[in-house]
């Protein structure tokens, strides 16, 4: 006869992130198809700067290094900041802002399971208050490119700086769909007219569209595989679409519709992919609701009201900081005792 308790196999830290990993091939496949090869070579130096970094630092905490580098936490952390990244930005901000997440936002708070804050979206944060102007940098989708570097010119720009002979920056970069929108509507342009330029497509970012829809398949997978529960990415996408939905009915010459909101800028990898990180968030069902509510809310508003163009990495922070608010309150009640 069968008898309680009945313990089913846990899957271990490093099994969660390898689904998690390999959950961002297609956005990566994508985004090389779109964008080049460059964001393979950041892929690379997030990766080894992760590892590297979490390794001396394990060192000088006397902790072991083989059983924390393996668990695959500090790949994952590298690979959703450089995701995050524009592809060819120069290889020392990379290397910074990788080692300003494992270093400072992770292992200085004890390592995986007790840090308070997203590392991924600490580093991005950093990087993008301290260097704005190489943050904006983005590559233009190679469909749009007035020069299309090859790879060895991808590495050649992000290692020394310099471009083939004859071609200028401006001719490989350009705003992101984000960015232009928001400067365009202060220029009091309306938004049919602003959305015609050639950087726009049926609902983002041309090309753009088809990263958004890969990190939606990577997300679709992970819930399949009970990686991450419903609760976080419905939460976060049902609040920004309706903050962007009961924006564009007021005036939808001067806000931008659900869909343009939704498949533009890191909307889809925050859904699925950092506002699902286990240890920064909540930990009841009710309290993820809120979480990644208060998420896409923030988002929006910092895309329309604030000085940056995607709010995603802020809004992540900000809600960081609740959630022990957000846990207190959404604790369920125990059995046998009264509320306070």
């Amino acid at each position: 006869m069968n008898r309680s308790p009945y313990i089913t196999d846990a899957p271990t830290v490093s099994m969660i992130m390898l689904k998690v990993l390999l959950a961002l091939v297609p956005g990566i496949v994508a985004y090389t198809w779109v964008y080049g090869g460059g964001i393979l070579v950041t892929l690379s130096l997030a990766t080894i700067t992760a590892l590297a970094s979490e390794a001396i630092l394990l060192k000088i905490r006397q902790r072991p290094v083989r059983p924390y580098l393996t668990d695959l936490s500090a790949v994952v952390t590298a690979w959703l900041l450089a995701l995050a990244l524009p592809p060819l930005a120069p290889w020392w901000l990379v290397v910074v802002g990788t080692f300003f997440a494992i270093v400072i936002a992770k292992q200085l708070y004890g390592g995986l399971g007790y840090n308070p804050f997203n590392p991924a979206m600490v580093g991005y944060a950093v990087l993008l208050i301290s260097f704005p102007i190489l943050m904006t940098k983005w590559p233009a989708p190679l469909v749009l490119a007035q020069a299309k570097l090859g790879l060895m010119d991808q590495l050649q720009f992000i290692f020394a700086n310099s471009l083939p002979a004859g071609v200028k920056i401006d001719a490989v970069t350009s705003a992101t769909p984000l960015d232009h929108l928001k400067t365009q509507l202060m220029l009091n342009h309306e938004v049919g007219s602003i959305t015609r330029a050639p950087i726009f497509g049926v609902f983002g970012a041309k090309g753009g569209e088809i990263v958004t829809g890969a990190y939606l398949l990577g997300g679709l997978y992970l819930l399949q595989q009970r990686i991450i529960s419903w609760h976080l990415p419905t939460a976060f996408l049902a609040a920004l679409a309706a903050m962007s939905l009961a924006f564009y009915t007021i005036d939808p010459a001067h806000f931008a519709n659900p869909l343009f909101h939704l498949m533009s800028g890191a909307s889809m990898l925050c859904a699925f992919f950092i506002i699902t990180d286990p240890i920064s968030g909540p930990t009841t069902p009710r309290g993820k609701l809120y979480f990644a509510a208060g998420a896409g809310v923030l988002t929006y508003l910092i895309r329309v009201y604030g000085g940056y163009p995607d709010g995603v990495a802020f809004a992540v922070l900000f809600m960081n900081m609740c959630v022990p608010l957000i846990d207190a309150y959404t604790q369920p009640r125990v059995f046998g005792h009264k509320k306070g």
